[in-house]
């Protein structure tokens, strides 16, 4: 699926195998602009082998006057109370100089129709608590701040510590 164009320079497509390293590249910007950089330890073969072999999650890149400006990964959840899948945005990301062009709110509202199409009854992400300017652009667009709920993460060594085969021992 792939968006005609939004205007004379913004389009939006689903990212094909070939953009491995532009969404690695991106990924790189977004730890970088999250004052993390030494966080990604993601490969052109990790993005390869879990967005286009396995299907693990989807991609989208947003081209600015046939560039490549920004994207997004995503991945289906589910809610049991609702009894419906929802949309996971992972990471989004427009490049600095191209912000406020519209393109961050083009990704939005391309995964938001994407999400009404497959019936999905939510799309959620997250967001530093630093990020006032991504906090105000998401308030702006009626996305409301879920703040009843805490993140909890199991890190690769806790993950492997309370994986079932330690558990039991």
């Amino acid at each position: 699926m792939e968006t005609p164009a939004l205007n004379d320079k913004l389009k939006i497509r689903f990212a094909v195998e070939e953009d491995t390293g532009i969404l690695l590249d991106f990924i790189k910007k977004l730890a970088i602009y999250e004052k993390r950089p030494e966080s990604v330890t993601a490969t052109d073969d990790d993005i390869r082998r879990t967005i286009f072999e396995k299907k693990i999650a989807e991609a989208i890149i947003a081209e600015y006057d046939g560039l490549a400006a920004g994207f997004a990964i995503f991945f289906h959840n589910f809610s049991t109370f609702i009894g419906k899948p929802g949309i996971y945005i992972e990471d989004l990301f427009v490049d600095d100089e191209l912000r406020g062009k519209g393109i961050g709110r083009a990704l939005f509202s391309f995964i938001a129709d994407l999400a009404i199409k497959r019936d999905c009854a939510m799309l959620e992400w997250t967001v530093l608590k630093w990020n006032t300017p991504s906090i105000r652009f998401y308030e702006k667009i009626g996305a409301k701040n879920k703040e009843e709920w805490f993140i909890y993460r199991l890190d690769k060594k806790s993950l492997s510590d309370t994986a079932l085969n330690k558990a039991l021992k």
